[in-house]
């Protein structure tokens, strides 16, 4: 198969388009043929060697967490058919989507929905998984509430926007000036220009933050909190930092993987409290080209890998 891959951990330049080895579908686990993969900020911290994995033991290595295709083998167990259109999320520790074929347990892949593309089914797997996670189950937010979600742009941050506003809750997010626009079409009630305002001097009292930028953001964060308030973190380190006050909460999201939560982010879909974000294709072989863009931590939604 046709797979990106790297030899070593380093600049986007270590990663390869090449030939690699076909996988095989063991007990519970189905291979898939890959027609689309997502970019996630997660897989060019592993590929720099500074996430929370560390080191990569074994080369070669492919990256990729979440993907959408079709069904191509079984193996003995699994709960799906040759032939089935699904999307998901690799179990944790494992990765390999940026790949002509992935093999992965069924259990925890959901069926694609006809009317979904390929495209739009791997842009909301991971980020409406972590989503869904962060605010319904981690920060437990409420309607009448008003939530801070830093970095509004991102594929996950664009998703929470969504969910947050479906709960009833008040949603001020951060951005660029030209990304505005779009986050008030997602349903942001108030956007905070990040280069021109420092969002400690003109927010407090928030009940909850959701925090997606990670450097100084994360730890600036606390100071809008109200007392008793509570923050969730996915892009500083695989731990909650630790406040700098006792009287608030730092919380980091357990994103599992598995069927019922995907399906939890179709039916939001499907009852158009959410859209898909804003999504850039790249074909696979341009994988240092998306990872460039992506680690410049400035663009709009989410961007895709058409593998097929």
């Amino acid at each position: 198969m046709k797979a990106i891959y790297m030899e070593t951990q380093g600049a986007p330049e270590v990663l390869k388009f090449g030939e690699q080895p076909d996988p095989v579908a063991g007990p519970g686990m189905v291979v898939c043929d890959v027609h689309t993969a997502s970019v996630n900020a997660a897989d060019w911290k592993v590929r720099a060697g500074g996430y929370e994995g560390g080191p990569i033991e074994t080369f070669p290595y492919i990256l990729g967490r979440d993907f959408s295709g079709v069904v191509s083998a079984v193996g003995e167990g699994a709960d799906l058919a040759v032939g089935d259109e699904v999307f998901g999320v690799l179990d944790v520790g494992q990765e390999g989507a940026y790949a002509e074929k992935v093999a992965v347990k069924s259990s925890i892949l959901a069926r694609k929905p006809a009317g979904l593309s390929h495209v739009d089914a791997a842009a909301i797997a991971l980020t409406g998984l972590t989503a869904k996670i962060s605010i319904e189950d981690t920060i437990k937010l409420q309607p009448g509430e008003t939530i801070l979600i830093q970095g509004g742009a991102g594929g996950v941050a664009s998703m929470a926007i969504q969910i947050a506003k479906h709960i009833g809750a008040k949603v001020i997010t951060t951005a660029s000036p030209s990304n505005h626009a779009y986050l008030l079409g997602l349903g942001a009630d108030e956007v905070i220009d990040y280069n021109s305002v420092d969002f400690t001097t003109v927010l407090s009292d928030i009940d909850a933050v959701f925090e997606t930028a990670g450097e100084d953001v994360a730890m600036r964060s606390f100071a809008v909190l109200r007392p008793g308030g509570r923050a969730a973190f996915i892009a500083s380190g695989p731990q909650a930092p630790t406040p700098p006050r006792d009287d608030v909460d730092s919380l980091r999201p357990a994103v599992g993987r598995d069927r019922p939560h995907l399906q939890r982010v179709l039916d939001l879909l499907a009852a158009g409290a959410i859209k898909v974000p804003e999504v850039t294709v790249y074909p696979l072989s341009e994988a240092v080209a998306a990872h460039r863009v992506s680690e410049a931590r400035h663009l709009k939604g989410k961007l895709v890998f058409q593998v097929r």
